[in-house]
């Protein structure tokens, strides 16, 4: 079994340079029985959630992780991954706090996102 931090890194990098330069590219990431609860808003295969990250209204983003966390999970080979950074959108000078689940199942040697749940953070 490869290493769960090491699969975790290597996946949140991959993923997060992806959006941040064009997000329709994460396609391939999702199956149609993958889901992402986007805050609160739950979508379900690939277009529904490729359609929700290029409706998100901004023009550039980039994210900066802060922590990364990794668990193996009771399907085989499957890694949960827990993610807090911050959002820069649009360059402002005020970025935003986010969190981010993900559970990786294993397929054909590589793995596929199927949950996937973000949430802003915000401050009392």
């Amino acid at each position: 079994m490869a290493d769960i931090n090491t699969v975790a890194t290597q996946f949140t990098d991959f993923y997060y340079t992806s959006f941040d330069r064009d997000r329709a590219s994460l396609g391939p990431l999702y199956r149609p029985e993958s889901m992402l609860t986007f805050e609160g808003t739950q979508h379900q295969g690939t277009s529904s959630i490729v359609e929700k990250l290029q409706s998100l209204p901004f023009q550039s983003v980039q994210h900066k992780v802060t922590t990364l966390d990794a668990q193996p999970s009771t399907n085989a080979g499957a890694i949960i991954v827990s993610v807090t950074g911050l959002l820069v959108v649009d360059g402002s000078e005020n970025p935003l706090q986010f969190s981010q689940v993900f559970q990786l199942v294993p397929t054909g040697g590589t793995y596929f996102i199927f949950n996937d749940i973000f949430r802003l953070n915000y401050g009392a």
